[in-house]
């Protein structure tokens, strides 16, 4: 079943609710980047909080989130855009896994270091923010992030559920935001509802959809479905792109690809390889020459 993101309005109590599921979003990005139980377990976190922000933005905004610790994953790095399109990786992704994966561990295998937000919102300039990792996981971190750096009212949970085996079974996440001029207690109520039920993990495992869920949590609340929208991975690397980075090397570098016999381009996000020969590296060249 394709992933989604639902986004609704609660416009009597001024809350803002998104709900996805990123099953197959974290487990397409576990087989491109053949990363570990604990490493596809971070990523999925990253990716989930990634698909439930970037639906928070408008037309052609981009979002990216980047967990720099000193834990063995060393960095996460998420791009997300308002279309549900998602893309992410982990420097290393064969991390050894813990014997338990959750929460916790997954917050040791980041480490301590800095969350660093950073919002192409199609403006002069781009918006970034930062706030140090907290050691208690994504969830927590961006949480903080949220209320120090953009001050918005908001509650995030985010949940990776893993098999004995290491591989995702289900995985999802939920975004509440108060809207301003609302009194938090709107907030702290939808909240005391939200720890009243099963976890959001448990939910999920149960086969609930965002929709059911929503539903659940706002019983009795007049609430409008604003959007449904399908979430996946999509990079947005391209041969032409990668031949557009080759250009930018020195005419020597080119060079000496073409004695080597050809070119490969890896994309860090999405694993995908761009191989060109050594009959399109001379192409390159001379259009390089060509140029001066």
């Amino acid at each position: 079943m394709s992933d989604i993101v639902l986004r609704v309005l609660a416009a009597n109590t001024g809350l803002r609710l998104l709900a996805c599921t990123s099953t197959e979003l974290t487990k397409e990005a576990a087989h491109r980047h053949e990363t570990s139980p604990i490493a596809t377990a971070a990523l999925g976190y990253g990716l989930t909080a990634g698909a439930l922000l970037g639906a928070t933005l408008k037309v052609r905004q981009r979002i990216a989130l980047k967990f720099a610790g000193d834990g063995p994953l060393v960095k996460i790095v998420v791009e997300a855009d308002a279309y549900g399109r998602v893309r992410g990786y982990v420097v290393q992704p064969d991390a050894p896994a813990p014997d338990r994966i959750d929460a916790a561990a997954v917050a040791d295998a980041i480490g301590s270091g800095l969350l660093t937000v950073v919002k192409d919102l199609q403006v002069k300039d781009l918006y970034q923010g930062a706030v140090a990792l907290t050691g208690n996981g994504p969830e927590q971190d961006i949480s903080r992030y949220l209320a120090q750096s953009e001050q918005v009212p908001s509650l995030l949970r985010l949940a990776v559920e893993m098999d004995e085996a290491g591989n995702t079974v289900v995985a999802g996440g939920l975004y509440i935001e108060l809207m301003p001029g609302h009194p938090a207690s709107e907030l702290a109520q939808l909240e005391a509802r939200l720890d009243a039920q099963p976890a959001l993990g448990e939910l999920l495992r149960a086969g609930k959809t965002p929709e059911e869920m929503v539903d659940s949590l706002l019983e009795g609340i007049d609430y409008l479905v604003l959007e449904r929208r399908p979430v996946a991975f999509v990079c947005s690397c391209s041969h032409e792109r990668s031949r557009m980075a080759l250009k930018a090397l020195s005419a020597d570098d080119i060079l000496e690809l073409i004695v080597e016999g050809e070119a490969v381009v890896d994309c860090h996000f999405c694993h995908e390889r761009y191989v060109f020969s050594a009959n399109e590296l001379m192409a390159i060249l001379d259009e390089m020459e060509a140029d001066e």
